[in-house]
Parts: structure tokens; sequence; C-alpha cells
């Protein structure tokens, strides 16, 4: 059974590798076997603590400084990863912004912003190295989705909008590709404790309702993430697609 989720000699692309989420997933998928092509609009290609970390664990490490809000640097990196001499097994559609303003004051380019970030990247990735996927006949797509991706959450419509696209593109591209041995699925985060919830981490009203609701008593942190990515990836999850899993101490069963 435990051969099931060895992910050794396979290729991960992570986007928003550089923190949080991205980096635990990223080096969760290393540890599991996989070497990773890194993406984020910040990560210094030659030298970067996600680079170091996939080393120590032994697998190889390709960093990009990729910013997913300008529509022709997220095609060129696509189609420069998909001409690379390895295949690309897994695409992890990570990176992520948000945007907090009361719907009434949202600014119309902060919504473009973070639907160009946080959906259209993924599915513009997706789109380009699914195609070799698809040849193949083999491979993992995953998205990270949210709460928000059930849920309307406060002040961020433009993320809330975003992240139920999401839900939905998973389920979209599920139904085209699984019969081709394609799996697409996501992951849904609670509240983990990175830069995208400091603000709600340092307000002690919202942060004292969140833990709260929160059964697990705490919020999360990134490599709680790890374990249902490497899951998804792996063989183990190979009748697994079109779903999105919470990872999110049980906020949705409250």
């Amino acid at each position: 059974m435990s051969d099931s989720f060895d992910l050794s000699g396979r290729l991960a692309v992570v986007t928003g590798a550089k923190r949080g989420i991205g980096f635990a997933i990223a080096e969760a998928l290393a540890a599991a076997g996989a070497d990773i092509i890194g993406a984020s609009a910040t990560l210094d290609p030659t030298s970067s603590a996600i680079a170091g970390r996939v080393a120590e664990l032994g697998r190889e490490f390709s960093g990009h400084r990729v910013d997913l809000a300008d529509r022709a640097q997220t095609v060129a990196f696509a189609e420069g990863v998909a001409a690379g001499e390895r295949p690309v097994d897994i695409l992890v559609n990570n990176a992520g912004t948000i945007r907090r303003a009361p719907a009434t004051d949202h600014p119309a380019e902060w919504f473009d912003e973070v639907l160009e970030v946080d959906l259209t990247s993924g599915f513009v990735l997706s789109q380009i190295l699914g195609r070799g996927m698809l040849e193949r006949g083999q491979g993992r797509v995953i998205f990270t989705a949210s709460l928000l991706s059930f849920q309307g959450g406060i002040n961020v419509p433009g993320y809330a909008a975003a992240k139920s696209g999401v839900a939905g593109l998973i389920r979209a591209l599920s139904n085209e590709w699984a019969s081709r041995g394609v799996t697409v699925n996501g992951i849904a985060p609670g509240y983990i404790a990175t830069d995208n919830t400091q603000a709600l981490q340092d307000d002690p009203d919202r942060s004292q309702a969140i833990l709260e609701r929160i059964p697990a008593g705490r919020w999360g942190r990134p490599e709680d993430i790890g374990g249902a990515a490497v899951f998804l990836a792996s063989d183990a999850a190979a009748y697994v697609s079109g779903v999105i899993v919470p990872v999110d101490g049980g906020w949705l069963a409250r």
C-alpha cells in the first residue's frame, strides 16, 4: 500500500512555491520523491529557501520568477515548461492573492487582479500543461481552492468569486479529462496562518470568532496541507477526480 504514495521520478510544478502553503506542498511532494519546478512572483530563481529544502530532501528543484497576474508571463512560463525535456506529471495551481474591501468600495482593478491570479492563471497552466498529460494518458492537476469555494466570505468579493470559479473549473476539467487518465482535484485549506490571513490574525475579534468556529481549536499550519497534496498527486488517488478536499480542522462540519 505504501508504494502507491511514492512519487519518485515524477516532476511536479507548484505555483506560489516561495512560502506558505505552496512551500509546504512543494516540500511534501519532494519528500514523497518528486522533483519540483517552483514558480512565484518574487521567487529568486538561483537561491531560495524552498530550493534549499528540496535539495536537502535529495530532489531536483528549478525556480522561476513568474508574475501570474501577467497573462503573457503565465503563458510563456507554461509553454517553456511544456517544451522541457521532462514531462510534467503533477501540476499544483496554488498561487493566489487576496484583496480586502467592502463590495461597494472594492476597486474593479483589484477584482480583475484577483481573478487573474487565483482563477485564470490556473486555467492557462492546466490548459497548456494538460495537453501533454492527455497525450500520455496520465497526470494529476491539483488546485488550491478555499473555504470560500463553499461560502461567501466578508469583504473579499473578488477572492470569493475566484475561488468559487476554481470549484467549477475543477469539476469541468475533471469531466473532460478523468476518462483520459488525468485527474483534477482541489484542496480547500481552512484558516491557515499565512501572509494572506495576517489581517485576520491581527484582528482580535475576528481571530477569536474564527477560533471558536474551528473544532480543532487552532489555526491551521501550511504543513497541514502537504499530506492531502501527496495523496491527490499519487497513485492512491487514481480513482479520485472532481472533488475538493477540505483541510480545515472541521470548519465546514460545524
